[in-house]
């Protein structure tokens, strides 16, 4: 068992060093790579598809930036609010919980509430009362004002086709596929709109007639 688990966490220390210097490879020299891909393509497509290939990739890479960025700001967001209101409030393990809220809030729509159940359970603890108002707060500045402003807004998908994505990618991949399924879903909202809007106009309709 001792040579099981230990082999287990050189693997998967392993594979985060690699992963992280691909990665950094990869960003040095993202210009060359995107110029050889581009190649690639039109080499082998059609030139409507080669455009339309690139249009995609193009949409790809700014819904899977913004929605980082957004998770990421979320995250920090609601972090920093935590502690600053359990620090005033006087709760107990402020630090801790906040970094954990923080930290599951990188799961999109439900991240947020499994930090907050632990939380919440760990303040129980030591005072009910406060476990509550915990609660409360938190759910309603995380769900009413944070995540619609930063995350909902950033890559302009609604609120019912991002959980929607996050329960299906979660079905499929666990925590990986609920946070590749918004940007992916997003990607898909773009196109398929994209798409209505051009057979709309062919067909001489507009929406106001709709």
């Amino acid at each position: 068992s001792v040579i099981g688990v230990t082999a287990s966490v050189i693997s998967v220390v392993f594979n985060s060093v690699m992963g992280i210097v691909f990665a950094i490879y990869i960003l040095f020299r993202k210009e060359i790579l995107a110029k050889q891909a581009k190649q690639i393509v039109y080499a082998y497509l059609p030139r409507k598809a080669a455009d339309e290939a690139l249009y995609i990739a193009r949409l790809s890479n700014t819904m899977f930036s913004k929605f980082v960025t957004g998770q990421c700001t979320e995250a920090v967001i609601i972090g920093l609010l935590c502690f600053l209101g359990m620090t005033i409030f006087k709760m107990p393990y402020a630090p801790m919980i906040s970094v954990l809220v923080g930290f599951t809030a990188l799961i999109p729509v439900f991240g947020a509430f499994i930090g907050t159940a632990i939380g919440a359970f760990l303040i129980l603890m030591v005072s009910p009362i406060k476990a509550l108002w915990f609660i409360i707060v938190l759910q309603q500045v995380e769900g009413d004002l944070i995540y619609p402003k930063v995350v909902g807004s950033s890559i302009g998908l609604p609120g019912i086709w991002v959980m929607l994505a996050v329960i299906v990618g979660g079905s499929v991949n666990g925590v990986l596929g609920m946070l590749v399924s918004v940007p992916i879903s997003a990607v898909l909202y773009c196109l398929i709109g994209r798409s209505a809007k051009g057979r709309l106009e062919k067909r001489n309709i507009t929406i106001d007639n709709l």
